[in-house]
Formats: C-alpha cells, structure tokens, sequence
C-alpha cells in the first residue's frame, strides 16, 4: 500500500493501516526522539504520545506527496519531546556548568578519531537546554529566531545557550581523544 492509501486509510480509522504507518516511522522518529529525551523509557513514552497525536489529528493532515507525512510527524515528535522538557523545567543549564569549557581549543583534531555514534552519545550528555538547542539548530535546521519563537525565550538565550553547548561538546570530544 502507497503512503497516500495509507493516510487516507489512517484518516478512515483503519488499524491495519495505523499499524502499518507506524511501523514505516517509528524506528526514525524514535532516533529523533532520543536527540532531545535522553532516558529511554521517556523517549519512548514520549514517541507514543506524539503517535497518539499523530493519530489523533490525522483528519487535519493535507497529504502532499512522498514525505510529508514524514515531516509532519517529526514536527509532531519534537514539540512532543520540547513539551516533556518543559514540564520536568530542565531546559537551562547555568553559567557554572560550563565556565570550564568556555575556551576549549583542539576539538577539530579530535573529531577526526570519532564516528557519528560517539558524537550523538557526546551530544546526549550535554544538559538539557543545551541539547535541545543544539539539536534545533543543527538537525532541525531552525535558526535562532525560530527557536527563541519555538521556546519562548530570547534569540540572546538561544545563541548563548548554543555556544555554551557547543563549547561543552568541544570539551566532552577533547576529552575522548
């Protein structure tokens, strides 16, 4: 079955056809997932809700083409994801966590004995805030303008929020090396 079957199968309440869309996405969205929600269990528990979402508004959805259900799920997974690290409030982290990191020099040199798998785990260590603007910034492609709307905060934040991160990512690397 086509995905446009698909959605208008899903639209009908089909669970064959739910079932079907979910197994085509669930193992992408969950990797986009785990960018944002660390825990495992979380980030499944968080993946469901989004699928719930999904679902639950597919009636609303305008099928346009190859790849747009893909893209409006992930839309739907990472304000599923921002949603979870608003209420548990672990957005920011303070100055004091990266003072240290602030000039870290050499990370360029480092990256060439790491793999994509030993970054993403580097990435996963970082706080929250941080992470989670990185990961808009970098994987989403958002600029600062569209995150601070995205958020609620200031692009001021944002930007300070991505450097720091970067910079306690850089230091994380050296430290692997």
């Amino acid at each position: 079955m086509d995905e446009a079957t698909l959605v208008k199968c899903c639209k009908d309440n089909n669970p064959a056809a739910q079932k079907a869309l979910y197994d085509k996405y669930v193992e992408p969205m969950m990797i986009s997932c785990l960018r944002y929600v660390v825990n495992h269990e979380d980030a499944k528990e968080v993946l469901m809700d989004a699928f719930l979402n999904f679902f639950k508004h597919i009636g609303g959805f305008t099928y346009l083409g190859e790849g747009s259900v893909r893209a409006w799920l992930k839309k739907i997974v990472v304000n599923q994801c921002l949603m979870h690290l608003r209420k548990r409030k672990m957005f920011y982290a303070t100055n004091k966590e990266v003072e240290q990191y602030e000039n870290a020099d050499g990370a360029e040199n480092a990256l060439d004995y790491l793999n994509a798998k030993d970054i993403m785990k580097l990435v996963h260590t970082l706080p929250d805030g941080y992470r989670t603007i990185f990961n808009l910034y970098f994987f989403e492609g958002m600029n600062h303008k569209e995150i601070s709307e995205l958020l609620g905060i200031s692009e001021g934040t944002s930007k300070s929020q991505l450097h720091r991160g970067r910079a306690l990512l850089k230091e994380k690397i050296l430290q692997t090396h």
